[in-house]
Formats: C-alpha cells, structure tokens, sequence
C-alpha cells in the first residue's frame, strides 16, 4: 500500500544524514553529517517530495526512533525528510558487521587470507538470513512510501538485494542502485557460495540501473553477471552499457564522485583549521621540513602499514632526507568492534613508534601519527602538504586523492595507488604505485620530494580540475536523470 504522502523520490542507505547519541542528563544529541548524499539531496530542492530511509546504527538512534517515532524531525535533519528503520539489534548486527563489512567488504576489496579464510558455514548462512531481512526491511519501507512511479536510488554494498525485492513488490517504480566500493574480479566474486553470489547479482539486476565509480568495476559487475547468471553484456554503439539477465534488463553506469571544491575551500580558511595549522607546524619542527601526508581510516584495504614501511625504506634508502622530512600519518581507528581492525590499528601504531625509535633524533620526529578523527586537523594537513600518499590495495574511488589538490596551499605532489578508483582519473598527473611494492613505494616518495615546485604547482591545479569534475550535486542529480 503506497502511504498517503508518498515520495517521488527516495534515497536508501545504512547510513542517514543524522545520529542520535545520549547525553547525561537522559536528552539525545543529534549531529547531522555530510557527503555527496546529503549535498545531493539538498540539490533537488524542497518541492521535490524527497525521503531518505535509513538505519538506526546504536542505541542513541534506537532510542530518538522509540521516543520520537520513525519519522524524524526535519528541523534536526536540516529540513530533510528522513525514515530511520529501528531494526533488530541481533539481525542488524549480523547483517552489518557478520555479511557487509566482514563478506562483502572483503570480497570487493580482496582482502581475504585465502589459505585460512573464508569458511562458508552454518554461523554465515545464519548471518545471511539477517541480512536477507535486514534488506527486506528496507523494501518494505520503500514499497510503502514511494509514489507511483516514483524514483529511488538505492546505496551500496549494504542493501545489494533491496532492488530486486523492491522490483517484485512495486514494479512501478523506477530503481537505481550505486556501489560505492569497487566490484570483485570474477575468480575473486566466486568465493562465495553459488547460490549466494547468484541472490547478490539478482538483487542488483533488479533495478533499471546500476552505478558505478569507475568502467572498471562496471566492467567486472557485467562479467560477474555473464559468469555466474549466463547474462548478455551489451556494450552499445552510442556507449550505452547494459546487462540484459533472466529477461530483464539493467543499464550500467559511471559516475566518478568528485570533490566539493567549494565546501572544502571555504571550510580549509576557518579559523580552527588555522589554529590547527600551527599546532602541527609547531609538530613537525617548522616550515623548513618536508611534509608527507595521509589521511585514512584505520580500515585493512587503505595499505597503512605498508606505507608506514615505505616511509621507513625512504629513510634507509635515501638519508638525506633524514631530518628534513615529516611524515604526518592520521590513521583514524574504524570498525573497532571487529579483532581484525583493533589488531591492524595496533599494528600502525607500533610501527610508526618503531620508526621513531629508529630514526628520531631530540630534534626530530619521523613520524607524528595521529588516531583521533578531527576534520579541521585532516584539512589543516592537506593545506601544509607537500606530498600526498593514497596507496590503497584496492578503493572505490578515494576522496582524499581529490581533496588535497583542491586544499593544497602551495601544490602538493600526488604519491597515488594503481588501485584507487581514482587512478582512472588521476592517474596522468600523479606519481602512480603498485601498492604491494614498498620499495618502489618509497621511491616514489623520493620523487614527489624531490619535485620542483614549479611542477608540483602546475600538477596541483591540473589534479584538482580533475578531482571537481563531478561534484556531490552533479554527481547525485545526473544518476537521477539518469532513470529518467
């Protein structure tokens, strides 16, 4: 049944602009986010009948949907209408932690120990079930709150059925779906259980259209699809793309998310971020030394430790740098309630310690390496930079390839992973690495500080035009045209 104040267009994801956390006197905080969604968002204006549905993530958000209802408080949400779902911790859970970021995450980003992992048992077929309905409820919610017609773009890894299960129960409605992370190879995807990776691509063939961040992952979904469903890749003579499969027929697309030059523009001249400037200029030793820059999760696929070890090989190698060159590493600690993630931050810590012991002098730090997550400090450190080192073992696009040309003060050399989905765009102006090879790694490195600044500028600019070509609104508003 189609509620009485439907939608005409719908967004879906785990994650909703807003959080909800407890104070101590019994009241809830709200923090709203940001991102390309909520910019996106905003972008189609308030006439537009739009509804974000989301998930209520801790106890904070359970408790504001308990108190206050499923239906948020636009003037907590910054005027957006928002459903936040108030699903079963136990099935949230599983299906969250146990089959997103624990299978598919992993999978997408190949980061399996293949001699030892996975084991597809009875505990994950369990888990499966949860996420089977943690997507369900999302369908439901979308059957019922979208108008005739209605348009809705569904978000990522998370919600990979909702699409087929939406189509089954309102096939009226015109659905898209994005993945944010990139798309496993064929031998990779088939890890999974047959039946398991043949549910995955149904579900993302049920919608009209599947985004993409890159041709590469498109192009390794549409072989996915040809493998494991026998499917029929049409690449078009126009450059039209689609994966016809079981009778029906699903378009592909590629939308390579840029940056908010903007937003990060403004936002990099406040006055915190320029207090935080000093703070980490005071850090490092002044404005004589050099300055690598990372700013990442603590998350297994961002290649921390193997840049850390890069860093080190730089120092070994090349000894004139020693003294005249900080590596300022923020490694914000993610998915902390799994072992694998705590291990890995613990991991990042010890070696930066470890550098500092071997190299550090009472004048000199090698390495300052912070792990609590601060926005200003991030664009404090991209404003300073005179190298960026994104190395990831494989990434759906990375922002922070993009943000730090935009932000960079006096030009900043890009150190740039093969395996970023933000080498497709990139790739021309950096300084590109296999991010398994330390040594070439910190050759690299010796490179970008090694670079004129003349030529560092000129690549900068050339970067950030790159980097802004499909901002959070373009890129938002041109997967909606898309569904016509």
């Amino acid at each position: 049944m189609v509620a009485e104040q439907a939608a005409r267009v719908l967004v879906a994801s785990n994650r909703g602009p807003v959080s909800h956390t407890h104070r101590e006197n019994g009241s809830i905080d709200v923090k709203r986010g940001g991102g390309g969604l909520v910019s996106g968002l905003s972008a189609i204006g308030p006439d537009a009948s739009a509804l974000w549905v989301c998930a209520a993530l801790g106890e904070g958000d359970r408790e504001a949907v308990r108190r206050l209802g499923t239906r948020l408080d636009p003037t907590e949400t910054g005027g957006q209408q928002v459903r936040m779902l108030d699903i079963d911790p136990e099935i949230f859970a599983d299906a969250y932690n146990g089959i997103a970021n624990s299978v598919l995450w992993f999978v997408h980003h190949l980061l399996y120990q293949t001699p030892l992992e996975p084991t597809f048992d009875a505990e994950f077929r369990a888990q499966w079930a949860s996420y089977e309905s943690y997507n369900a409820a999302f369908a439901d919610a979308l059957a019922e709150d979208a108008a005739e017609g209605a348009a809705v773009l569904v978000q990522d890894y998370h919600l990979c059925l909702v699409p087929g299960m939406l189509r089954r129960r309102r096939p009226d409605l015109r659905i898209g779906h994005f993945s944010h992370t990139p798309w496993a190879p064929v031998d990779y995807f088939r890890l999974l259980p047959d039946d398991i990776a043949r549910q995955l691509l149904r579900g993302v063939l049920g919608a009209d259209r599947a985004g993409f961040l890159t041709r590469r992952w498109a192009d390794a979904f549409a072989d996915c699809a040809a493998a494991v469903l026998d499917g029929e890749v049409d690449t078009g003579d126009t450059g039209a793309y689609a994966v016809t499969c079981e009778g029906r027929t699903t378009r592909l697309g590629v939308h390579g998310l840029g940056a908010d030059a903007d937003f990060l523009r403004e936002r990099s001249h406040r006055p915190d971020v320029i207090e935080r400037m000093a703070a980490l200029r005071e850090q490092i030793g002044g404005r004589e030394r050099r300055v690598i820059v990372r700013v990442d999760r603590t998350e297994l696929s961002k290649n921390i430790v193997r840049g850390l070890h890069a860093y080190r090989r730089l120092l070994t190698d090349h000894p004139e740098w020693r003294g005249l060159v900080v590596h300022l590493a923020f490694a914000y600690p993610s998915r902390q309630d799994l072992a694998v993630y705590r291990g890995y931050t613990e991991e990042v810590q010890r070696i930066a310690e470890e550098i500092n012991t071997e190299f550090g002098t009472d004048a000199w730090q090698p390495v300052v390496l912070h792990v609590k997550d601060d926005f200003a400090r991030s664009l404090a450190a991209y404003r300073i930079a005179d190298v960026a080192l994104v190395n990831p073992i494989r990434d759906g696009m990375n922002l922070v390839a993009k943000e730090v040309p935009v932000v960079s003060d006096e030009g900043c050399a890009l150190v740039l992973s093969r395996e970023a989905g933000a080498y497709e765009e990139l790739g021309e102006e950096a300084l590109v690495v296999n991010p398994y090879d330390v040594t070439g790694t910190a050759e690299a490195l010796h490179q970008a500080l090694s670079m004129a600044q003349g030529e560092r500028a000129e690549r900068t600019k050339r970067l950030a035009a790159e980097a802004t070509a499909l901002p959070p609104q373009k890129w938002f508003l041109d997967q909606l045209n898309a569904l016509g």
